[in-house]
């Protein structure tokens, strides 16, 4: 059960049963008091008191019931789509608004709520204790249990909130309580110097409680804070593992697919082949040799699917390391392309020469990359317009930029761009993986990839790649 977030429904539940431990440990106090000492107490009060918490805490607890109860028929509302594998929440942006939603209601009414009750066990403890002696009462020291709890729960600007109502609640103790025989200190004669009604036993009393409530509040709402964004690094590196799990999946079948595919295709080219050499000498339909050139064009495009679906999945024959040059780079990343003649590249770098900077990388493992960039160009911009690829050597870095002529992407598209699985292409046109795959690879090699893009404007891809040290 998780103590350190601020109030989710596992805190509340803690809180919960915390405020049900001091219902019973008030009850044991009052009659240890009625039954054997002597003391004379307003057990009445003090009864109406714990009732009134009690009340509170039953109240809190059904709340909490219904809580849990909404939580898991929404969580079960969230379906599988059978065309990706994928819940319904991950491919619409819709269902994401509305989970977004969701979650910051879950996270803020349980905060809410919490501090409300915490509020009103301070002013209880305070009533309690102005009927039982005041600051006099050992069980002040309560006030400090109560800032303690607010630190590790409450966010905290509500921690010194309820700092400063225990600071409220001690000094009007130490201005009028009930006075309790054998427990209530009589006050010394009182200096002019000093605040009214309150002696120098009293004042001391109180820079004690400011100063102790001060450092908890402190160094609580410190470690807390610490804590939680631990527990967030553990969870996002959670989340990350499961990511890379079903992407493990994904280029485990790809790898497999691509070398069970290679035997029979290279059996078909071997084929193709050998019917184009017994046909040569043999009287034909011109449309036969037309079939030939086709299925053997087709078999290089396979080959080419083949190494650039071993290159996604980690291959280390694909993501072997060579030397080669700028512009052998782009040529690389070009072959493939859909659509060459909607491809402008734009060489504005007047001083040198990019296409002979050397470069030392995967390089089909890069242009497929940068292939991916360019494909989403493609998609993203209408069939009559182009997708401008600039290039320039700057420094000791190359940067490429890649510039549709899109709709754009708004800020939480943005935000998720890279991520895995997410994409906001149509159904059957993506799973989400390109862009994923081109920042890991860009990244490992020590380079950036960043998004510019504004609504109705269009994107712009940057990639910068450093270059090798002469």
């Amino acid at each position: 059960m998780p103590l350190i977030a601020p109030a989710p429904l596992g805190s509340s539940t803690w809180l919960l049963q915390l405020r049900t431990f001091a219902i019973v440990g008030q009850l044991i106090t009052i009659l240890f008091a009625r039954l054997l000492t002597p003391t004379s107490l307003p057990i009445g009060a003090l009864l109406v008191l714990v009732i009134f918490t009690a009340i509170t805490n039953g109240a809190y607890g059904w709340w909490l019931s219904r809580a849990e109860r909404n939580r898991e028929e929404s969580s079960g509302e969230s379906t599988m789509d059978p065309a990706t594998g994928l819940s319904s929440a991950m491919t619409s942006p819709i269902a994401d608004s509305q989970a977004s939603l969701l979650s910051e209601f879950k996270s803020e009414t349980p905060l809410r709520l919490a501090f409300v009750l915490m509020a009103m066990d301070l002013i209880t403890l305070t009533a309690m204790l102005y009927l039982t002696g005041g600051a006099d009462n050992p069980f002040s020291l309560f006030y400090f249990v109560n800032i303690a709890i607010g630190g590790v729960i409450l966010t905290a600007p509500l921690t010194w909130t309820l700092t400063a109502l225990a600071m409220l609640g001690y000094v009007a103790l130490l201005i009028d309580s009930r006075p309790v025989a054998g427990l209530t200190i009589q006050p010394a004669e009182t200096p002019d110097w000093l605040i009214a009604t309150l002696d120098l036993r009293d004042c001391g009393l109180l820079f004690a409680f400011v100063t102790c409530a001060t450092v908890l509040a402190y160094f609580v709402t410190r470690i807390s804070r610490q804590l939680r964004l631990r527990e967030q690094d553990l969870r996002r590196s959670q989340s990350e593992r499961a990511d890379a799990m079903r992407l493990e999946g994904l280029t485990t079948l790809a790898a497999g697919a691509a070398h069970e595919l290679a035997s029979p295709l290279s059996a078909i080219d071997v084929a193709c082949r050998e019917l184009t050499r017994h046909l040569e000498d043999i009287p034909k339909p011109k449309s036969v040799d037309e079939d030939l050139s086709l299925i053997d064009g087709q078999l290089l495009m396979c080959r080419q699917i083949l190494s650039r679906m071993r290159a996604a999945s980690g291959d280390t024959a694909a993501q072997r390391w060579n030397r080669t040059t700028l512009g052998d780079l782009i040529d690389t990343a070009l072959e493939g392309i859909r659509d060459p003649h909607r491809v402008e590249i734009i060489e504005s770098d007047d001083d040198a020469s990019w296409e002979d900077q050397p470069m030392w990388l995967p390089e089909e493992a890069v242009a497929q990359a940068i292939r991916n960039l360019i494909h989403n160009g493609l998609d993203a911009s209408e069939s009559s317009e182009s997708v401008a690829v600039e290039l320039l050597v700057d420094g000791d870095e190359a940067r490429l930029q890649v510039r549709d002529q899109g709709q754009g992407m708004s800020d939480e598209v943005l935000d998720r761009a890279g991520d895995p699985f997410f994409t906001t292409k149509e159904p059957g046109r993506g799973i989400g993986l390109g862009l994923f795959l081109t920042r890991n690879v860009i990244t490992r090699l020590g380079g950036t990839l960043k998004f510019d893009s504004t609504p109705g404007m269009g994107t712009v891809a940057t990639v910068r790649l450093p270059l090798p040290k002469e």
